[in-house]
């Protein structure tokens, strides 16, 4: 059971880091004909996506840690280093990158690094998603 409601956390993640990120946000641009409107809303967008990515990284930390106590196997391992890595850009993108973003700091460099930290994480999530729908045996 357990198992299973860690998935669905992974699919939460993975999803909403998709339907923003790929989905959203660019219809902002796109339809919103206002640059600093879409931009101001996607920024919260990217933030509430922060708290999620917060949410579902430190429950999963802590499902795999307690999988960990009975046994200590690579793919454990791998799943605690894949939560890790995606919580640590989410943390990044929102406490390093967003605030150089907001007060127009190099505009083109931080939406890049923004951006590349963006897509790692939702690949992270994606290879975490993918590693846990696996069945055994198959």
């Amino acid at each position: 059971m357990k198992d299973r409601l860690a998935l669905l956390l992974a699919a939460f993640w993975w999803g909403s880091l998709t339907t923003i990120g790929f989905l959203v946000v660019p219809m902002l641009f796109a339809k919103l004909g206002n640059l600093a409107i879409a931009g101001n809303f996607a920024g919260q967008l990217f933030e509430a996506q922060s708290w999620v990515a917060i949410g579902c990284g430190l429950i999963l930390l802590i499902h795999f840690r307690s999988k960990a106590d009975e046994r200590m196997d690579a793919a454990t391992m791998t799943s605690i280093g894949l939560v890790l890595g995606a919580l640590l850009l989410a943390l990044l993108q929102q406490y390093a990158v967003a605030p150089r973003i907001l007060a127009r700091e190099n505009l083109k460099l931080w939406h890049t690094v923004g951006s590349g930290m963006y897509v790692v994480q939702w690949l992270c999530t994606l290879v975490l998603l993918w590693r846990m729908g696996a069945r055994p045996g198959r």
